[in-house]
């Protein structure tokens, strides 16, 4: 019978900053927990502390004696082979079985009526049920079945690891554990490197198991079709929120949690307005040297004192009432993620863009409205790289380019940006400004901070009319920290934000949802509805593919 994986109390410190702060979570035998939250909220660290590879500052875990972890960076002997990692995880199921029949054999020549028969028969009973729980009869079939699914069926056994690339050792990692069939599993990021039906076969797989699965994860299909649960670490009040439902039911309760929000500052903002008005005008009845009315003189010396005191209670309950409301204010609800306009002239050129910041360009090539085409490309060939015989976009166009790894997706947004000339015809509208956020978001003067990069590069007039702040995309303690020091998703948020401060006429986005927390993805779909210009996304993300509301092309290589 799977056991529960219990977690009490967690704290740990790194580096000076406490990454958990009494994190507690009990994950049931069947429960499918899934880990959410920003980059550096502690999903990877959490699963670290409840794998063992890692000891809390302070708390306990309990964990399940039969345990599997899958680091985002699993560590192997690079002279091992595919056989021996593929054998390794058949270890059990194969000892299992040849004690069976080892024990078989021996109750076979045992008298049924000594203890010795006892023994060995509650021995084989105990094994049995072991065995039933890995499925060790199917092992080697099913062995054979997760390789092929995983992408690694045509992988030679003997093929030593260090000879295979990142993505093949992190599915054959993924494999190992999947054949192994451990109650509990612990998985940091597992659909990274799997394409769409390896991703589909590794959510069956989650689904069919009868113990625990805890994952952290950015892949939102994978965390709809996966999760019973969903644990959201970024920072609350009340600590980490445990949300019992799918990543669709969770976007849902969101959704409404921030409209009751909304709704619940607006209507205190109206309070505080009308209280603020009840007091400047019953204080101005009340204020000495004021003008009386001709009514109120003639009973003034009888009633001046009652009609004076009155007012002044007035003035005194809506003081508390004031007071009262704004220490206990609803602060402001968070702006989501949006494209500023245009307000201010560009002033930004283009190689001092290009010096300062190669992930996220504006370059000049503004744009007449006009029907035509921003951008068309007739018999555009790269060889070995993209054959396209034609697209056309126009100046509100919304295309998403898919297509398998190699494919051509970031060439063809190379191509749109200008950055690689092919063969064929290319024509764009004069002065088209064209903003790319390419997969590496690289930056130049490392020692410089997020807040000085995005001011040179907007330039500053722009940078004061919308502040990085207001984005949301870096904290404020994050914009003012060198851009070395910052996390390869920190530095692309930076990257997303020089474009939704300054939208350019054609946005270019290759895999823009890589490194953004769920939360964010949500948001910078829903944005890219509102961008002013064109927009062309390239993306493997099955959740943005499923919900993407303008055209399509498909692109399948050369």
């Amino acid at each position: 019978m799977p056991e529960a994986l219990l977690a009490h109390d967690l704290v740990r410190t790194l580096g000076g900053r406490r990454v958990l702060d009494g994190v507690s979570l009990t994950a049931a035998p069947g429960r499918r927990i899934g880990l959410i939250g920003e980059n550096g909220t502690g999903k990877s660290t959490l699963l670290r502390l409840l794998a063992g590879a890692d000891e809390p500052d302070a708390g306990t875990v309990v964990r399940p004696a039969d345990l599997g972890y899958l680091p985002q960076e699993a560590l192997y002997d690079p002279t091992a082979t595919v056989a021996q990692v593929r054998d390794d995880a058949l270890r059990e199921a194969r000892s299992v079985l040849a004690t069976l029949d080892r024990l078989a054999d021996q109750l076979a020549r045992t008298a049924e009526d000594t203890p010795d028969h006892e023994r060995l028969l509650a021995e084989y009973g105990d094994l049995l049920d072991r065995a039933q729980d890995i499925d060790a009869w199917d092992a080697e079939r099913h062995a054979g079945l997760v390789l092929a699914a995983l992408g690694l069926g045509d992988v030679a056994p003997e093929r030593a690891l260090a000879a295979l690339s990142g993505g093949q050792r992190g599915r054959l990692a993924l494999a190992a554990l999947l054949i192994r069939l451990p109650s509990a599993l612990l998985l940091d990021e597992p659909t990274n490197h799997l394409d769409d039906a390896a991703a589909a076969f590794l959510e069956q797989q989650l689904r069919d198991l009868p113990g625990t699965v805890v994952v952290a994860s950015h892949d939102r299909a994978f965390l709809d079709a996966v999760c019973t649960d969903l644990i959201d670490l970024d920072p609350a009040v009340a600590g980490p929120v445990r949300f019992g439902g799918t990543y669709r039911d969770y976007v849902e309760h969101q959704r409404n949690e921030r409209e009751r929000w909304y709704r619940r500052h607006a209507e205190q903002q109206e309070e505080l307005a009308e209280l603020r008005r009840q007091i400047a005008v019953t204080a101005h009845e009340v204020a000495p040297g004021r003008d009386r009315r001709d009514n109120e003189k003639m009973g003034y010396g009888h009633t001046a004192g009652r009609v004076q005191n009155q007012i002044a209670r007035r003035v005194r309950a809506a003081s508390r009432r004031l007071d009262e409301l704004e220490r206990t204010a609803v602060p402001s609800p968070p702006e989501p993620l949006r494209f500023r306009p245009t307000v201010l002239a560009a002033t930004t050129s283009t190689s001092m863009l290009a010096a300062t910041v190669l992930a996220a360009t504006t370059s000049t090539i503004s744009t007449a409205a006009t029907d035509a085409p921003v951008v068309s490309l007739r018999q555009v060939r790269i060889p070995g790289r993209l054959t396209l015989d034609r697209l056309d976009l126009t100046a509100t166009d919304r295309l998403l380019v898919t297509g398998a790894n190699g494919a051509g997706k970031s060439t063809l947004l190379a191509v749109l940006a200008g950055r690689l000339e092919p063969a064929g015809q290319i024509r764009r509208r004069p002065d088209l400004r064209i903003g790319t956020l390419t997969q590496d978001t690289v930056f130049d003067r490392l020692a410089r901070t997020g807040e000085e990069i995005y001011a040179d590069v907007l330039g500053h007039p722009r940078a004061d009319a919308v502040p990085l702040d207001d984005l949301g995309l870096l904290t404020a303690h994050d914009a003012r920290r060198p851009i070395g020091e910052l996390s390869v998703g920190q530095r692309r948020r930076l990257a997303l934000a020089l474009l939704v401060a300054d939208p350019p006429d054609l946005l270019l986005l290759d895999e823009p949802t890589n490194h953004l927390s769920p939360r964010l993805c949500d948001e910078l779909e829903d944005a890219l509805g509102g961008s002013p210009g064109a927009v062309v996304v390239a993306s493997h993300d099955r959740w943005l593919r499923s919900r993407w509301p303008g055209r399509e092309i498909q692109l399948r290589g050369t």
